[in-house]
């Protein structure tokens, strides 16, 4: 054996501890030994070296273990030379290989042949999530249409019309909590019917193990050849995919590992699934498609569905708790001759018999303070909202808001409000007011924190807005000279862009202090340039009386003490306008060159209509009031 060196990959196949040992055998199927006169070097999950640089980490064995090692395999090698076998092919023509799920084998031949199903391969290393080829799906289809095929010919409907469950999964699972290992309760009492969708498959000769999935948990399948009539088990092997949805009915069992089983005397398909599911062991991990698919992301992502769960629970929440202050529920027109309310592009359509232009509303605010000139004091909607803007996981063109408007009160009022919905919802969803948010605990005991946005920015940065009274000059120059070395090209481009001390002040707040806002806080008295429906700050020149509420770095609520003087609303909206059209005029003079064209400022391009008929409503005379709305970061 001197000089020896041999490299081997260790077996994955599994061994009594006594053999593995004496023999040299590694533990991971990734496993490589080297074999010299001096010991037995593992590296471990890595490559071979012979196209690879990487460096190895090395343990040593004995020089015992490593002759026995060697001297076994070199006597199995000398016979197959000797018999004219190749102990080093040079290569192998597979008809199937695994496809990207699990339980799909997938023909290797290029004419998109048949494809066999229904075979549980086992390996140590699962390797890497990759996504399913349209080609790996069409040959999965092909072969689950002939099963709708072979099950119709067997007088067998592949899509039911019903099942009659007596328990859900979860049911059961409470019920038989006390259930020992290994103990079968057979009698008519303990008779269940149960429904889901199969997820996993196990098959060892007369027996077979599924997992089945339904809306609440999941449970697993016992089936045994001989309980099974008609033929059933062979039609479970043949016919039933991972994806199907199954209806079974038999006893209760807990087996001798612990888990808790029906055990099957018949079952039926109840819908055929033609399309291979996700890999199970790296789920639906393409995130385009998972917000595109939400429905195979569920099927995937069992944890998904609670999100649905929990949102439908702080929807409940809130109502719960604005109607316990008196508010009234109402619907206002998602069709606008104005889509008024914010500064965001709308969705234009038209309407034939009116022979106009309407807009999908961008906000509700206007309506519900309709409401309030009419004669309503409390009155709140939870409704969609559409803004033909940019999307992203963070923003979708149509999302939820709930808006309210309560007359006789100022801001102050609305930030009692948003602690109460926020805390309530917190604890019907979570049980408690200390939360941990990706990583970060965050607690939401009341009182939080209020402070003025002019307050921390200087905070954040040394800048005091107030010094520079009007000056946006100077203002821009001392937040470049003491900001802007870490600034990106876009972030200063928007610095320069600002066409006011408060727009700048806003946006030096939105870089520097806004993601840092992590525990509940109260921002106090924005700039009057953006925001033009609240109410002149009654103590502060320049200031309105709004207030917008951040946790974890985002707004979760944005609310006004509202103005109510038609004059003054008139005047801001008309500039609104002005300032707008001023923007499309720009955008629309560039020249006619297709690099400029590609250019143009597309979220200025679009039209701004004066709400007249709000202005109106205002002259009639609205009581004081304040508003909030809850955007979809907190609804969604």
């Amino acid at each position: 054996m001197e000089g020896l060196r041999v490299w081997r990959l260790s077996s994955s196949i599994a061994r009594p501890l006594s053999l593995r040992q004496p023999l040299g055998l590694g533990y991971s199927s990734c496993e490589l030994v080297l074999c010299s006169n001096s010991g037995v070097v593992t590296a471990t999950n890595t490559r071979l070296p012979s196209r690879d640089s990487r460096s190895f980490t090395f343990t040593s064995t004995s020089t015992s273990n490593l002759e026995v090692a060697c001297a076994i395999r070199l006597k199995k090698v000398e016979p197959l030379w000797s018999k004219g076998s190749q102990p080093y092919a040079y290569k192998w023509d597979r008809s199937y290989r695994l496809g990207s799920s699990s339980s799909d084998l997938v023909p290797c031949c290029s004419d998109g042949g048949a494809a066999a199903t229904n075979t549980k391969l086992h390996s140590r290393n699962r390797g890497s999530s990759t996504s399913t080829s349209t080609s790996d799906r069409e040959a999965v289809r092909a072969i689950r249409l002939k099963k709708v095929e072979q099950l119709r010919s067997k007088g067998l409907e592949p899509y039911a019309y019903k099942w009659d469950r007596s328990h859900s999964a979860r049911e059961l699972q409470e019920i038989y909590k006390n259930l020992n290992n290994g103990e079968e309760l057979d009698s008519e009492s303990h008779h269940v019917s149960i429904a889901g969708r199969i997820v996993a498959r196990r098959a060892f000769g007369k027996l077979a193990f599924l997992t089945l999935r339904d809306h609440s948990s999941s449970i697993q399948l016992y089936c045994e050849k001989e309980r099974l009539l008609n033929n059933q088990f062979e039609q479970l092997k043949t016919l039933v995919d991972i994806g199907d949805i199954l209806g079974a009915s038999g006893s209760i069992k807990r087996t001798e590992k612990g888990e808790l089983s029906v055990k099957v005397d018949s079952f039926a398909i109840l819908t055929k699934s033609l399309l291979p599911l996700p890999d199970k062991y790296h789920g639906l991990t393409d995130i385009d498609k998972r917000y595109r698919q939400r429905y195979v992301d569920m099927i995937a992502n069992p944890e998904v569905a609670d999100l649905f769960r929990k949102r439908a629970k702080i929807v409940t929440e809130i109502r719960k708790t604005v109607e316990s202050q008196g508010f009234v529920e109402v619907e206002t027109p998602v069709l606008q001759g104005a889509a008024g309310g914010a500064e965001a592009r709308p969705f234009m359509t038209y309407h034939n018999s009116l022979g106009r232009n309407l807009y999908l509303r961008i906000a509700t605010e206007l309506h519900l303070k309709r409401m309030l000139v009419g004669g309503f004091e409390k009155v709140y909607e939870i409704g969609r909202i559409f803004r033909n803007e940019g999307i992203s996981t963070r923003h979708n063109p149509e999302f939820t808001t709930i808006e309210m408007y309560e007359a006789y009160s100022d801001y102050e009022s609305m930030m009692d409000m948003a602690e109460e919905i926020v805390t309530r919802c917190a604890l019907a969803v979570h049980g408690e007011l200390t939360i941990d948010y990706q990583g970060v605990e965050i607690h939401l005991e009341r009182p939080w924190r209020r402070e003025t946005m002019h307050n921390l920015v200087k905070e954040a940065t040394g800048i005091d807005f107030t010094e520079f009274e009007n000056d946006l000059k100077v203002a821009k120059d001392v937040v470049m000279k003491a900001l802007g070395v870490g600034l990106d090209s876009k972030d200063k481009f928007s610095i320069e862009a600002c066409p006011s001390l408060g727009h700048l002040l806003n946006e030096v707040f939105e870089i520097f202090v806004e993601p840092k806002l992590l525990q509940p806080t109260f921002v106090l008295d924005y700039p009057m340039e953006i925001s033009p429906l609240a109410k002149p700050h009654r103590r502060h020149a320049g200031l309105t009386e709004r207030f917008e509420l951040f946790i974890c770095g985002r707004e979760l609520a944005n609310a006004f003490s509202e103005l109510t003087d038609p004059l003054d609303q008139r005047a801001r909206l008309e500039e609104q306008v002005r300032q707008h059209n001023k923007k499309r005029a720009e955008a629309v003079s560039v020249t006619d060159s297709m690099e400029e064209k590609d250019h143009k400022n597309e979220d200025s391009m679009y039209e701004v209509i004066l709400d007249d008929d709000f202005l109106t409503a205002l002259e009639y005379g609205m009581p004081p009031a304040s508003g909030m709305a809850v955007p979809n970061d907190f609804v969604e």
